[in-house]
Formats: structure tokens, C-alpha cells, sequence
């Protein structure tokens, strides 16, 4: 099914997981009323606490689209899982009315090595192959955390592309111009598919060291100055922090990205504060 169900010039998303903890779980329904309000095209939803379980994600992802008519894509991962698992992961989607995946490989732990699909692509390549899925994957502005050379990740977003996808939402990144080089860079590739913007709002500073661990996006010079000069305020250092967000998507949207994925961190107050500040723009660019 298209993501694009607003049919818009600029897509618009945003991202949530399931929690771990029980009544955390039951906060993301008690306030997905308020995501859905945001007008998304679609609504994400990772693949389980910790990546490795689907329950919560299928019932969140069906929820979404059950009860508010909004798309739902699901993340998928292969990292640790077999060839069975992945086709009963689609059995459950597919039987709960999710019809969209985000194919990745997922983090490699010590306890949850790659087994049938050492890498996304060979996941995309089953999926569809053996289904009917719409299949969206990763991309990254600043080349993968584990690889050292932009020009092979590009090869492997290439790859991604030939192998059916349409539709990439990309790793987290704080300087808009490490977006605009990739996406030039797949174009002039022959790369003719959406690319999404993934934005992740900077609220705290626990978040950023997170963050910065897991992603490897650097810092610019002006969020590390807005870091700095508000670290010990932890109001002042929310506020800087959602404002730099919305500054980097207005110049996105200006520029003309095909898309913008919120990463939310399943925080409604956040993501609605972000939102009122580029409702304006994105209103306009789709006109």
C-alpha cells in the first residue's frame, strides 16, 4: 500500500517502539491519539523491545491502522533471526493488516548473531520474493557507523534500490548537508526513489550521549555550542534543542526533500511541539 495516502509533495512520518515495561507499553495507545493528529502519512514501529520480539510491534502497527486509518510500517530485522522466524514475522503482519516493512539487520549483539540474512539486502531480496510487502529500507547520510568507505555504502544503497525498494527513510543526522550529498550522490547514481529525512529531536543531554553511541552522527559546531552553553539547564537545553529540530526541517522542507521521518521517541508533547513549528511550511510546500 502507498505511504503516500495524503497524496503529498512532501511526505511526512514519525517513528515509536514498543517499551519494555508494561505500562510504558500502554502509554504508546493512551497517546497515539496524539501522533495521529499530527496528519502523518504513515506511523513506524521498531521491531519489538530490545529488536527481537514482534508481538508488541504487530498490535501496535495494526492498531494504528485499525483505529486511526493511518499506514503502518513495520521494521523488520534479521539480525539473530532465521529464515523461519522472518517468514512467521510476516505471517503475523500480513494476518493483522500491516502490508509495509522497513527491512534492516539490526544491531549485532554477542547473544544475537546473523543467521540466515547476514545482511538487509538479503533480507529485502526474501521479502520480496516470497511476498507482497511494500518494502522501505535504511540509508545514511554520514555512511554506515560500521563501514569506513561512503562510496561502498552507496553501492549497497544501489543494490537496495534494483532489488525493488522505492522508498528509504534514513539514519538520524544533525547537518542537513550530509542529507543533501547522499541524495545527490543516489541520483546521480540513478537512484530514482524517495529518500526521508530522519530527524531526531535533542532534548537532554543522556539522550545525546545515546545517541551519538549508537548512531555515530556527529555534533555540528552550533549544536555543540547550544550543548555547552545549556547543559546544566535542563529547560533551557529541551527548548534549544526542539527549536535546532525545527530549523533543520524547515531548511529541509525549503530545499525540497522528498520526505520527513520525526523520530519521536514515543514523546507526544515533543513531537506536537515540532510539528506546530513546521505545520506552516510543510502546509505550503504541498500545496
Amino acid at each position: 500500500m502507498s505511504l503516500n495516502q495524503h497524496n503529498r509533495n512532501t511526505l511526512f512520518s514519525v517513528e515509536v517502539f514498543p517499551p519494555k515495561d508494561a505500562v510504558a507499553l500502554q502509554s504508546i495507545y493512551d497517546n497515539m491519539k496524539y501522533f495521529a493528529a499530527l496528519n502523518p502519512d504513515f506511523i513506524s514501529v521498531t521491531y519489538g523491545a530490545g529488536g527481537n520480539y514482534i508481538g508488541d510491534s504487530v498490535n501496535i502497527a495494526s492498531h494504528i491502522k485499525s483505529t486511526y486509518g493511518i499506514n503502518a510500517v513495520a521494521h523488520l530485522t534479521c539480525a539473530g533471526n532465521s529464515a523461519a522466524d522472518i517468514d512467521s514475522a510476516l505471517k503475523k503482519f500480513k494476518q493483522n493488516g500491516v502490508t509495509n516493512i522497513l527491512a534492516l539487520r539490526g544491531d549485532l549483539k554477542e547473544d544475537r548473531q546473523v543467521s540466515d540474512f547476514p545482511h538487509a539486502t538479503d533480507l529485502i531480496k526474501h521479502i520480496l520474493e516470497t511476498s507482497d510487502f511494500e518494502v522501505s529500507a535504511a540509508c545514511y547520510p554520514e555512511g554506515h557507523p560500521e563501514s569506513s568507505d561512503f562510496d561502498f555504502d552507496m553501492q549497497v544503497l544501489k543494490m537496495k534500490y534494483e532489488l525493488g525498494v522505492k522508498h528509504f527513510i534514513s539514519q538520524l543526522f544533525f547537518d542537513n548537508d550530509d542529507f543533501y550529498r547522499m541524495v545527490d550522490k543516489a541520483r546521480a547514481m540513478g537512484i530514482d526513489a524517495k529518500f526521508e529525512a530522519g530527524i531526531m529531536p535533542i532534548t537532554n543531554a543522556k539522550q545525546i550521549l545515546k545517541t551519538i553511541g549508537f548512531s555515530g552522527a556527529k555534533l555540528p559546531a552550533k549544536l555543540t555550542k547550544i550543548l555547552s552553553r545549556y547543559e546544566n539547564n535542563p529547560q533551557a537545553l529541551r527548548q534549544a534543542g526542539m527549536n535546532y529540530a525545527v530549523q533543520q526541517i524547515s531548511d529541509l522542507l525549503t530545499t525540497g526533500v522528498d520526505g520527513v521521518h520525526l523520530y519521536a521517541m514515543n514523546n507526544p508533547v515533543t513531537s506536537s511541539a515540532i510539528y506546530a513549528g513546521i505545520a506552516p511550511i510543510l502546509k505550503e510546500v504541498n500545496k
